[in-house]
């Protein structure tokens, strides 16, 4: 019943007294059993599409923790490798996709939207295993954060090759964000029809554009997904959280149209409760690594956070992925600070 799940309503605009909690990357490395069943399954990729495994990794830290919010277990580049890419994973490394497109043209690709199939009969598993008061978070990467990986076939720490595509040949870095907004459009919409209650929209790299780029590949195509899936479904919260957003912060909540922004780390949340429109319901931000250190660095973090949204909608979270070495106890310690 959707009355009893405070993160649900707390994307909805309600202030709770106690923050709903839930963490980005909450199903991952620092948690023993996902270790124990990723070396069952072999690679990262496998798992993702794997719906039994991957809806068990899903439900791991819901059955640990009772955190008020599931988030699906996947990956932002299943767009790219849906779009016609090749995608592994290499040990060590991070992801690859072949062929970059930084010397090959978007048309040279075969769409192959059936490799997303496996992502939206892991929602129905999940979906139908939750407990009645957790609120299930699907999401996708922004179009952006995407392309940098579609350019480059790679990470990389400025994103150098798609900023300098966005600048020298802005029509064909164009067609790529198009096609980015048009299959997560519909990825975000199969994942609402098989059972998620709200999305979120990671824009990972967003910190690394001008103002003026950042109007553009940010905020423009962020704005186009947020108004077609609004069009179709038109109950369901979206996020929005362009990590390294920072004073252009402002403008993302304005024009947008997501129901809730997530704040990175380095955001004062002081100075986000003060520019950011009012009411409009936030999430984060505590560092990663004041969770790995524990102790007063992480009670104090904690308590800023909280005092910072006392009188806006809140969901408490990280300011980005924890991290593997996290201490399971000071996730325990976070819970029992949070819900009091």
């Amino acid at each position: 019943m959707a009355s009893r799940k405070s993160l649900l309503a707390t994307l909805r605009g309600a202030r709770q007294d106690r923050p709903p909690l839930w963490l980005m990357r909450q199903a991952g490395r620092y948690l023993p059993e996902y270790r124990a069943l990723r070396e069952t399954k072999g690679g990262f990729l496998e798992l993702c599409y794997d719906p039994e495994a991957a809806a068990e990794v899903t439900l791991q830290p819901i059955r640990r923790f009772g955190f008020d919010g599931s988030i699906l277990f996947s990956d932002i580049l299943v767009i790219p490798h849906a779009l016609g890419q090749d995608l592994w994973f290499e040990a060590g490394e991070g992801p690859r996709l072949a062929p970059p497109l930084v010397d090959r043209a978007l048309a040279s690709l075969e769409a192959a939207p059936q490799r997303l199939d496996p992502v939206y009969a892991t929602v129905a598993r999940v979906s139908g295993a939750l407990p009645p008061e957790t609120t299930f978070l699907g999401f996708a990467g922004s179009p952006w954060t995407v392309a940098t990986y579609m350019i480059a076939g790679a990470g990389s720490k400025d994103q150098a090759a798609a900023r300098r595509m966005a600048f020298g040949d802005p029509a064909a870095f164009q067609a790529i964000i198009d096609a980015i907004v048009d299959l997560s459009t519909t990825y975000l919409s199969g994942q609402i029809e098989n059972g998620v209650e709200a999305v979120q929209l990671f824009d990972s790299w967003a910190g690394s554009l001008s103002p003026a780029q950042f109007e553009r590949w940010v905020i423009a195509p962020n704005a186009e997904i947020v108004r077609r899936l609004k069009a179709l479904h038109p109950d369901t919260p979206i996020i929005g959280f362009p990590k390294g957003a920072g004073g252009k912060l402002a403008a993302y909540a304005n024009e947008v149209g997501t129901d809730a922004v997530g704040l990175d780390e380095t955001v004062d949340p002081v100075w986000a409760d003060a520019v950011l429109p009012a009411h409009l319901p936030v999430q984060g931000n505590l560092d990663p690594l004041a969770l790995v250190a524990g102790g007063e660095a992480l009670d104090t973090a904690i308590d800023r956070i909280l005092a910072a949204f006392r009188h806006r909608p809140h969901i408490f979270n990280l300011g980005h992925g924890i991290v593997p070495d996290t201490p399971i106890a000071h996730v325990e310690h976070l819970i029992k600070r949070v819900r009091g």
